[in-house]
C-alpha cells in the first residue's frame, strides 16, 4: 500500500463553479482597465466639453439676440406707419362729419326760408297753423315744450380678478334694442315728439347698431344716451311707472346701469332731416272695357 506521495508538486485545487463566478465578478477586466485609462484622460476631456458647451450656448444667445433684434426693428417699423395710418382716418372722418353737420345746418336754414316763404304765400292763417302742426307731428319742424329726459348710460366694465383688467364683456351695457325699448314707452304713453342725442324720430326713423356704435337714422350716437320727449305734464311719472321704466330699475340694481328720469321744461327739439319723398302715379289710361249686350224686351239680341 503506497502512502501519500512525499516530495514533488502540491496537488491542485479545484476551481469554483463558473456561474458562481461569473454573478460574482460580472465584469470583464478589459472594462475596468478601459475606465482606469478613461479617468486618466478626464481632466483633458471635461475642459474640452465645457469649452464646446460655452461656445454652443454662446452661438445660440447671438442667434436669438439676432432675432429679438430683427423683430423689434419690424415692430417699431410698422407702428408709425399704422398709428398714422390710424390718425389719417379719425381726421378724415371728423372733417367729413363736419362738412355733413354744415350741410345740415344750410339745409335747415333752407328749410326755415321755404316755411316762410309758404306762410307770406298763404292767405289764409288757419292754413298755415294746421301745415306747421302737420310738420311738427311729423318731425319735420322744430318743436317746444315740457316733457321729461330719460338718460341711460353704460355700466362700468367689471374687473378680471385673474388679471386685473377691464373684461370684455359688460352685462350693463347699452344695447340699440334698449334705446327702441324707451322710445317706444315714451309713443305709447301720448309722447308729441322724440329726440335722441339731438336726432329727432318719425314714423320712418331707425334705431339699429353697427359695430359698438348705435345709430339713429345711420348718424352715430354716443354715451350717454339723453331720449328727449315733448308730452304730457304727467309723462316723467307715467314713463317710471311703467314696465319698461321699471326694468330699468333693476338694471340698475343688477348691473350698476346709469339710469335717470328727470322731468324738464321748455324743451327744444330739432327738426329731423327732410326724407327722400316718393310719389304715386297713376296707371296709365287704358280704354274702359266693354259694357255687356243689355238683353231687349224679346228675350233675343238686337
Amino acid at each position: 500500500m503506497t502512502g501519500p506521495p512525499t516530495g514533488g508538486t502540491p496537488p491542485r485545487a479545484r476551481s469554483a463553479d463558473f456561474l458562481t463566478e461569473l454573478f460574482r465578478a460580472p465584469l470583464d477586466p478589459g472594462y475596468a482597465q478601459a475606465a482606469r485609462r478613461r479617468v486618466a484622460g478626464t481632466p483633458e476631456r471635461a475642459a474640452w466639453r465645457r469649452r464646446t458647451a460655452r461656445l454652443v450656448r454662446l452661438v445660440a444667445l447671438v442667434v436669438i439676440g439676432f432675432l429679438l433684434a430683427v423683430a423689434y426693428r419690424y415692430a417699431t417699423a410698422a407702428q408709425p406707419q399704422t398709428t398714422k395710418a390710424k390718425a389719417g382716418l379719425i381726421t378724415d372722418v371728423r372733417a367729413r362729419r363736419a362738412a355733413a353737420d354744415a350741410l345740415q345746418k344750410q339745409a335747415d336754414q333752407l328749410h326755415e326760408a321755404v316755411v316762410r316763404a309758404r306762410d307770406a304765400a298763404l292767405a289764409d292763417g288757419a292754413e298755415s297753423a294746421r301745415l306747421r302742426n302737420l310738420e311738427a307731428a311729423t318731425g319735420l319742424a322744430r318743436v317746444q315744450g315740457d316733457g321729461v329726459v330719460v338718460r341711460v348710460s353704460d355700466a362700468p366694465a367689471p374687473i378680471d380678478p385673474v388679471t386685473g383688467k377691464a373684461s370684455g364683456t359688460n352685462p350693463g351695457r347699452v344695447f340699440d334694442r334698449d334705446l327702441q325699448d324707451i322710445a317706444n314707452q315714451l309713443w305709447q304713453l301720448d309722447a308729441e315728439a322724440i329726440a335722441i342725442n339731438g336726432e329727432r324720430l318719425t314714423a320712418t326713423s331707425t334705431i339699429r347698431t353697427a359695430g359698438s356704435a348705435i345709430l339713429v337714422d345711420f348718424r352715430p350716437i354716443m354715451a350717454p344716451y339723453e331720449v328727449q320727449a315733448v308730452g304730457p305734464g304727467d309723462l316723467a311719472d307715467r314713463f317710471s311707472g311703467s314696465s319698461t321704466g321699471k326694468r330699468f330699475h333693476a338694471y340698475v340694481d343688477a348691473y350698476k346701469m346709469q339710469f335717470s328720469v328727470e322731468r324738464r321744461t321748455g324743451l327744444t327739439l330739432p327738426a329731423a332731416v327732410q326724407p327722400q319723398l316718393r310719389y304715386a302715379q297713376p296707371p296709365q289710361s287704358s280704354p274702359p272695357p266693354s259694357s255687356p249686350a243689355v238683353p231687349s224686351a224679346s228675350g233675343g239680341r238686337r
